[in-house]
């Protein structure tokens, strides 16, 4: 049975990269008319992202989840809440540094900016905007206090900020936001913020435990667009 549970899982995966891998394909030689470079690199890279994929899934859903999920229901335990915080800001900085889509993002940026704003340091700001972002969640929480009395002072914030930044940083800032959302980042911190949420009484799992993500994206936000405005000096 596990052997069958197995092989459809990994159907799964492949049926979920075949539509796109096709797509892309049908432009390429169809639309576009242009050959494929390597063919047998192709098949072999398509193979390798079929399986890496699905053992990053599944490694995820026996290490990750559980464990963020164990992690927040177990906070509580601490009786200083600033060493929570503290704690999820730690989580978060670490769970960015390792996101695959900010560092190809950074890369990117690295490599337009002709070394103008290195990845690493892009990389770095990011995390810390991202870990404060979750501090900020995890104290909402918390505290039990609304989004909207959240939400509105960081937008506000965005908006100020956006204003003395450079503007290739407000486009990067944007960018750096959807690529801290990534296949890390998600499944650890929203089973922390869950775990958390539904050992405390007076929060609502449903309500306290989903929207951390985007409390982090704007953390991310801000910490890019203040390292745009330390650039200039």
């Amino acid at each position: 049975m596990k052997v069958l549970e197995g092989l459809s899982a990994l159907w799964e995966t492949l049926r979920s990269i075949i539509p796109l891998t096709a797509v892309l394909t049908l432009f390429q030689l169809v639309i576009l008319k242009k050959p494929i470079d390597n063919v047998k690199e192709f098949i072999i890279g398509f193979a390798l992202s079929v399986f890496g994929l699905h053992f990053f899934l599944k490694g995820v859903s026996m290490s990750l989840l559980p464990l963020g999920d164990s992690v927040g229901k177990n906070l509580v335990v601490l009786e200083r809440r600033w060493v929570i915080v503290i704690i999820a800001f730690v989580i978060g900085y670490f769970g960015t540094l390792v996101e695959p889509a900010l560092k190809a993002l950074a890369l990117e940026v690295e490599e337009i900016s002709v070394g103008a704003i290195p990845h690493k340091v892009l990389i770095h700001a990011v995390a810390i905007g991202f870990g404060l972002g979750m501090s900020i969640g995890i104290l909402k929480i918390l505290k039990d206090i609304s989004y909207i009395k959240i939400i509105v002072p960081l937008l506000a914030a965005i908006i100020i900020l956006a204003f003395f930044a450079p503007e290739a940083f407000v486009s990067i800032a944007m960018d750096s936001a959807s690529a801290t959302t990534g296949p890390v980042n998600i499944p650890l911190n929203m089973a922390l913020a869950i775990g958390l949420a539904s050992i405390i009484e007076s929060a609502d799992p449903l309500l306290s435990g989903f929207g951390i993500v985007g409390l982090t994206s704007i953390g991310a936000m801000i910490s890019v667009l203040t390292l745009g405005i330390l650039t200039k000096f």
